[in-house]
């Protein structure tokens, strides 16, 4: 079996394992190469007796894991990222309630009047990869991006999840599950869909063949194979695509590209699965809260604790791929997505312009895509 194929077939269902434990409000382990395991567990879904189970586990007090932007957003300044490249930091809860580690996390709580001292946030004693990839698990579950945390004894891992029935998940696993799913699509169904605006369309869905994300590719029309072909990278957006919601311009952009791709002989809308700059549905919907309350689209997500864009593109070219097509003439305001498809081996012949005129809704949110992402609007 080929090397790509061999690490998919471990990596993909162990961390989709993972994810599901954590989901559904239990605790996992984290172990890395050399023997250093931690207890997580989601901070979402702490409660008195998720806390009390950790404690007893562990036989430590546990300690929460922030991103050092969410870290921020609570007026934790004097804070040093545990981690430089992810900027994640570890706070002593020093027997929070639940309640008060949700705020912590959560942007949407109100503040408990949590002494935030200088003393509570740890340097030491969580092990850096550990650390990141506790909290990569999170953004992958699409939960809150935060984390309870406690070491465990190194030669003790098998034993405390035998014992407690919990689930062993590899560091190292977690950190290439995006990248391994991504180079392991394969096509699984493919149909004949007519649309309204463009009724010769085929429908192709792709998933890594040891499970995962799915994504789909809108083939319209009669794209020529040996050309660059017309492209649109679009990542769902459940309210502006399915509900019509005014607040962005995805809809707009959606079915402009459909519409496009057919009057101009076809073309290839990759729709990827990665709702809200890649945070999920919930999270969004945590961030427009934030939008109403002043932040733009950018500082909501870095509210919540993500980065203002966590979505990546090798999932596209690797489909591009599969359909036949190393050239294409993107359309898009991105940069970020020429770059991203550029980096992944695929040739962007034209970048093709593709916005549209606000509606009077979604001005801010447009202004802020120019001059926060740098689209070209």
């Amino acid at each position: 079996m080929p090397a790509l194929e061999t690490n998919a077939a471990r990596i993909l269902p162990a961390v989709e394992r993972a994810i599901a434990e954590l989901r559904r409000g239990a605790a996992v382990i984290i172990q890395r190469g050399g023997g250093h395991a931690a207890l997580i567990q989601a901070s979402e879904t702490a409660s008195p007796q998720a806390l009390g189970n950790l404690r007893l586990i562990g036989n430590a007090e546990p300690c929460l894991l922030l991103t050092a932007r969410r870290a921020a957003a609570i007026g934790i300044k004097e804070a040093t990222p545990l981690i430089d490249t992810t900027e994640v930091i570890a706070f002593a809860l020093d027997d929070m309630s639940p309640d008060a580690v949700s705020y912590l996390a959560d942007p949407v709580h109100d503040p408990l009047g949590i002494n935030l001292r200088h003393d509570n946030f740890l340097t030491t004693d969580v092990p850096e990869v550990l650390a990141r990839n506790a909290v990569a698990l999170t953004k992958l579950s699409s939960l809150l991006p935060a984390a309870l945390f406690v070491n465990l004894p190194d030669d003790s891992c098998d034993q405390i999840a035998k014992e407690h029935n919990l689930l062993i998940v590899s560091a190292e696993d977690i950190a290439s599950y995006r990248s391994t799913a991504a180079y392991s699509l394969k096509k699984v169904a493919s149909a004949r869909i007519p649309l309204e605006v463009a009724e010769k369309t085929t429908v192709v869905a792709f998933r890594p063949r040891e499970g995962g994300v799915e994504h789909l590719a809108l083939v319209i029309g009669d794209p020529e194979a040996g050309k660059p072909v017309l492209v649109r990278l679009h990542s769902e957006c459940f309210t502006g695509d399915l509900l019509g919601s005014l607040r962005c311009d995805c809809g707009d952009q959606l079915r402009g590209a459909i519409k496009l791709m057919d009057e101009t002989g076809g073309g290839i809308l990759l729709y990827l699965s990665q709702e809200g700059r890649g945070i999920g549905l919930m999270n969004k919907l945590r961030a427009y809260e934030l939008q109403d309350r002043g932040a733009d689209t950018s500082d909501a997500n870095e509210l919540v604790g993500f980065d203002p864009d966590e979505r990546i593109y090798t999932p596209a070219a690797e489909m591009l791929r599969q359909l036949g097509f190393g050239e294409v003439r993107l359309l898009t305001n991105n940069p970020e997505k020429v770059t991203a498809l550029i980096e992944s081996g695929i040739e962007v012949i034209e970048t093709v312009p593709h916005h549209f005129p606000s509606n009077g809704h979604n001005d801010f949110y447009l202004k802020t895509k120019a001059r926060r992402f740098g689209h070209t609007l």
